[in-house]
């Protein structure tokens, strides 16, 4: 029997997905459950098993986009399994079998000592199509070699042509042209998108990290300890932080929506995190009812499935807020782009040990930059400044207003 294996549906909004990496070859036997494939849609890279045992007949391309529910291979389920070195003796044969190919190619050149014809008119010219490529691309059509009849400048050379990079001195400089995946294509397409639809502005503060930091080395070992070696990072204080100030200002955790303004009553955090595919930004749930332990297992969690390309579509679907944390890169100080349709983006940056006024003294503390990127159409400046103000002064005084007076508690100690 043959079947016919169709993309599967990854999420409700996605209609296409793009063969990212065939992980088979066009007749090799694969088992049930077996991975065939990578594909990537515009949220997440999904792995694409098999349906049944048999030998497989690709029928997409890597790179080929298909609609969900398209056939991409065929598997012969009545096909028996070869034994383990039955096909290694056709491929050492090969070689043999295309030597004469090889010989006919070497022996070609001899015969084209034709006189060159001469230069069409057409020569050099572009084509409408390759033209505005071209143009865009700021090229002149002089330096682009057409591969189309009469050497016309087709559309895929267009499309191919690289703008001069001057004059070579030495060293090496090769290039390479890569298609980027859907997921990136869809990235780069919501942050221009942020950038051209919203009235994003970025307002900014510091925090010092000292009363944090004091409480990380008092309880850290006993937190990993009880919690099954679960570390007490950052991020669990900065979403308790969001989540208390999301409450006193809850036009930072809306949504515009046409003329209209979605307030939600809870606070779903999305963490950007960097993948082996890029950015991904999955979504803690309800993380205003979350403990600290709470908190750190779930970004654990989808860290590593984030890391390991387990993520799916709906571990980043919704959210009502991001945080963003350049700081791990080294950032000292950014100003981060809105996640659409959210209306605020957190950006966290390094810590650096710096002299600030204490009591009329200077003194020297763990200080970090905080951002707060917001959408001007529906959070004013009062909610925004407010807002920061809010994560501030909850991050210095961690004990009394995230942690209710008992730190010890708090963390489940």
């Amino acid at each position: 029997m043959i079947l016919e294996m169709k993309v599967p549906s990854p999420g409700e909004s996605i209609k296409e997905v793009e063969i990212a990496t065939w992980l088979v070859k066009d007749g090799d036997y694969v088992e049930k459950d077996q991975a065939i494939a990578e594909v990537d849609s515009d949220k997440a890279t999904l792995e694409l098993p098999a349906e049944m045992s048999g030998v497989i007949t690709l029928k997409a391309e890597e790179g080929d986009t298909v609609a969900v529910g398209a056939v991409v291979c065929l598997i012969d389920t009545d096909a028996a399994k070869p034994a383990g070195s039955a096909p290694a003796a056709p491929a050492a044969e090969a070689p043999k079998a295309e030597a004469p190919k090889a010989e006919v190619k070497a022996e070609a050149p001899k015969a084209a000592p034709a006189p060159a014809a001469a230069p069409s008119y057409a020569a050099g010219t572009p084509s409408p199509a390759a033209r505005k490529i071209l143009d865009e691309k700021n090229i002149a059509p002089a330096t682009v070699s057409g591969t189309g009849k009469g050497g016309r400048i087709t559309k895929d050379d267009a499309v191919n042509a690289v703008p001069s990079m001057g004059t070579p001195t030495g060293g090496s400089r090769g290039t390479e042209r890569t298609k980027l995946s859907m997921l990136r294509r869809k990235v780069a397409e919501r942050l221009v998108s942020a950038k051209n639809e919203t009235a994003m502005l970025t307002t900014f503060n510091e925090v010092n990290m000292t009363p944090i930091n004091q409480i990380r080395n008092e309880y850290k070992d006993a937190f990993k300890a009880k919690h099954g070696g679960l570390g007490l990072g950052f991020m669990s204080f900065f979403t308790k932080a969001v989540t208390r100030a999301l409450q006193l200002y809850p036009d930072v955790n809306s949504m515009m929506d046409g003329d209209y303004k979605i307030a939600y009553d809870f606070a779903d955090i999305s963490i950007a995190v960097s993948g082996p595919k890029g950015l991904m930004v999955p979504v803690v749930r309800n993380a205003e009812l979350l403990t600290f332990r709470g908190i750190e297992a779930e970004i654990k969690r989808l860290a590593l499935r984030a890391r390991d390309g387990q993520i799916t579509v709906d571990d980043m679907t919704g959210g009502t807020f991001t945080i963003t944390n350049g700081g791990v890169f080294g950032s000292m100080l950014s100003t981060p782009i809105i996640n659409p349709p959210q209306s605020g983006i957190l950006g966290m940056h390094n810590i650096i040990e710096r002299p600030i006024a204490v009591n009329g003294k200077v003194e020297i503390h763990p200080m970090m930059y905080v951002a707060l990127s917001y959408d001007h159409r529906i959070i004013d400046g009062r909610e925004s400044v407010g807002f920061l103000v809010a994560v501030k002064e909850a991050l210095e005084n961690p004990v009394e207003l995230l942690m209710n007076g008992d730190a010890k508690r708090a963390l489940e100690l």
